[in-house]
């Protein structure tokens, strides 16, 4: 396993789309069916800085050297392509420091997530985080100090606000949350080429956008570039943006992000209460890019790394380890 995947394990890359009561929810009646009406996925280069030592690209490797060609060829559908990276919840600097680095030779934007909120997820799968205000505060503070003047997009603290909305985090840390999210969005937003989106969960979780319109404001979305929706879940890109342009509109028209990493077949069909961990069948969605067609939606991007565990659900590794048996799947069923 890489010390980006041991990383993520402890950070626990894709909870998403993730938490306690919001996992269980069941699929929201929001927008169509899903696989219907879906548009054709835009066309187009991505500006985002691709990992040469990602766990895919790694696999791609090791598939090739035990005569798995084709195998190798259909990994590199994740390997080629720009995921997210989950910096570590001890010391994020090394992390956001290569990245950084990696991208400035040909001038990419790196796609990174903060999650290291307290209490983090309920003390589900991917339980953890900082273990006060302060801590946290530090934390944020490292992580944006490496990015310096880099391009950058981050992703912020994947289900902190929902999981206020739908109560899973005990009301007594409601307010110092919220507090420490504005405060976090500040921070990054020193940074002259960052940009911010603060986490909204999914319309299979959060049923009506109002819900999330106070909140999303004390967490600071006045003072960040949007919000992000769908992250490692499975909602088809239709019933995503149409959920999103409700929330813009309830916001003054705020743009957003969508997570395409893993909805190119759609959420697993019926009422299951664990639809979001490790899910059969599934597909990689749209490959990330900027140019989305849409004038809400800034871009499509991968930010639950594709191929990496839910959890311990379906015979599955811990939260955030590389699955390649799963990744392999999700890009054989890939549509594009």
């Amino acid at each position: 396993m890489s010390r980006r995947s041991l990383a993520t394990v402890v950070l626990a890359a894709a909870l998403l789309l993730s938490g306690c009561g919001g996992k269980d929810a069941p699929v929201s009646p929001v927008g169509p069916p899903a696989g219907r009406g879906e548009a054709a996925p835009p066309t187009g280069g991505s500006p985002f800085w691709v990992d040469p030592d990602s766990d895919a690209a790694r696999q791609v490797k090791e598939y090739e050297k035990q005569g798995r060609a084709e195998d190798a060829t259909i990994m590199r559908r994740i390997a080629d392509r720009p995921v997210a990276e989950w910096p570590a919840g001890d010391d994020p600097v090394p992390d956001v420091t290569r990245a950084v680095k990696g991208a400035a030779p040909d001038g990419r934007t790196v796609v990174l997530v903060a999650y290291d909120i307290p209490h983090r997820d309920c003390g589900m799968y991917s339980a953890g985080g900082a273990p006060d205000a302060q801590a946290y505060r530090k934390w944020v503070d490292a992580f944006a100090s490496a990015l310096g003047d880099a391009p950058a997009i981050v992703v912020l603290e994947p289900d902190a606000v929902p999981h206020i909305v739908d109560g899973c985090t005990p009301a007594q840390y409601h307010d110092e949350r919220l507090e420490l999210l504005a405060g976090a969005v500040e921070r990054f937003k020193r940074q002259p080429r960052t940009r911010v989106y603060l986490d909204a969960g999914n319309p299979a979780w959060i049923d009506a956008p109002a819900k999330l319109v106070e909140p999303l404001r004390r967490a600071g979305i006045g003072r960040a570039d949007g919000f992000a929706l769908n992250v490692a879940n499975f909602q088809t890109d239709d019933v995503v943006r149409g959920f999103g342009a409700g929330l813009s509109r309830l916001l003054g028209g705020t743009h957003f992000v969508v997570d395409t990493s893993r909805n190119g077949a759609g959420p697993l069909p019926g009422d299951r209460a664990d639809a979001w961990c490790n899910p059969p069948g599934r597909a990689l969605g749209v490959p990330p890019t900027d140019r989305t067609g849409d004038s809400l939606v800034d871009a499509f991007l991968w930010i639950k790394r594709p191929g990496e565990s839910d959890g311990t659900c379906r015979g599955g590794p811990a939260a955030g380890t590389w699955w390649p048996d799963y990744a392999l799947g999700l890009a054989r069923r890939a549509k594009s």
